[in-house]
């Protein structure tokens, strides 16, 4: 992955690769990691509502409240039950947020097993789950790992709107909508841009489609439940966001981090790939603003605006 570049501009990826290899690079005096797993199945189907043109698609975990605190008071509490049961041990306690190969030890730890998207995938929970450790000194009996359940299965593969899994549990970042979305911070290359579709903040393709899924039930954390305004947001109305109302909208999601360039550069792909010649005149603004990725994303979309009216009134 990272050798091929397929890590693209995540590029704390290679330089803590080293600690990545290895839990004991990471904290030598760990014996034993402890992985747990909390469910964000959503309620309805996930891709519900995403033909909707005029719309934006956010994925699903976007929708609510950002869960690292949530799992992350959660583990310390479990953390410091271990401690109170085993004094003289150590804990460290990790949610996304150090140099971990989460899914590897998910499965070393029978969580779940790699799925050809490269997810986590579990036969009770599904895919949409998060994912936390709890390293320790303490030395624990090991589980079993779990096995592969995909089988023939590549329903994930032909899913992608871009083609980024290249090969079963090979993904190339560069072309992921989730990469592409959120951590690519310049202009998106313009081949890949149609494959965008809607979808203004992450991907949920691959996961959605998974049949393992079927087992899985909605989560019963409420604050992971999607937030009014975060299903099928109006893109005319994303794209007239301010600073104050983007920051006042998306307050508490993990759609803040990305801040609102990146979002409004998303949001007028979105409006390129609608082919709704109205919604040009939400574009239009932006034709002209000072970050000259946006202005770059508004040109391409009246651009293709343009021809999709052209294509309209050729046929009407």
């Amino acid at each position: 992955f990272v050798a091929a570049g397929w890590h693209g501009e995540m590029h704390w990826m290679a330089e803590r690769l080293a600690w990545r290899r290895s839990p004991a690079a990471l904290w030598p005096e760990a014996r034993a990691v402890i992985v747990l797993a909390e469910s964000y199945t959503p309620e309805r189907p996930a891709l519900e509502g995403i033909e909707r043109r005029d719309r934006g698609y956010i994925s699903v975990y976007a929708r609510g409240k950002d869960y690292h605190g949530i799992v992350k008071k959660r583990l310390k509490r479990l953390a410091r039950w271990l401690l109170a049961e085993a004094p003289g041990h150590e804990v460290k306690v990790f949610v996304d947020t150090a140099p971990v190969m989460e899914k590897p030890l998910g499965q070393a730890a029978g969580v779940g097993w790699q799925g050809k998207h490269t997810n986590l995938v579990s036969r009770r929970l599904g895919n949409w789950f998060f994912l936390g450790e709890i390293f320790t000194t303490l030395p624990l009996p090991p589980d079993a790992p779990e096995g592969d359940h995909c089988g023939s299965c590549r329903r994930c593969i032909d899913a992608c709107p871009t083609g980024a899994i290249v090969a079963e549990r090979r993904l190339d970042a560069r072309r992921c909508v989730s990469y592409l979305t959120i951590e690519h911070a310049g202009p998106v290359p313009e081949a890949l841009r149609p494959g965008l579709g809607n979808r203004i903040y992450g991907c949920d393709d691959c996961l959605a489609v998974c049949p393992w899924n079927k087992f899985a039930r909605a989560a019963r954390e409420m604050r992971y439940r999607a937030r009014p305004g975060t299903e099928g947001p109006a893109l005319a109305e994303l794209a007239a966001l301010d600073e104050a109302g983007f920051a006042a909208r998306f307050a508490g999601t993990p759609i803040r981090r990305i801040g609102l360039a990146r979002l409004r550069r998303n949001v007028l792909y979105a409006i390129g790939n609608s082919g709704l010649p109205e919604l040009a005149e939400a574009a239009r603004p932006h034709a002209g603003a000072s970050d000259p990725v946006v202005a770059d994303a508004a040109r391409w979309a009246l651009e293709r605006l343009a021809g999709a009216a052209g294509q309209q009134g050729g046929t009407g």
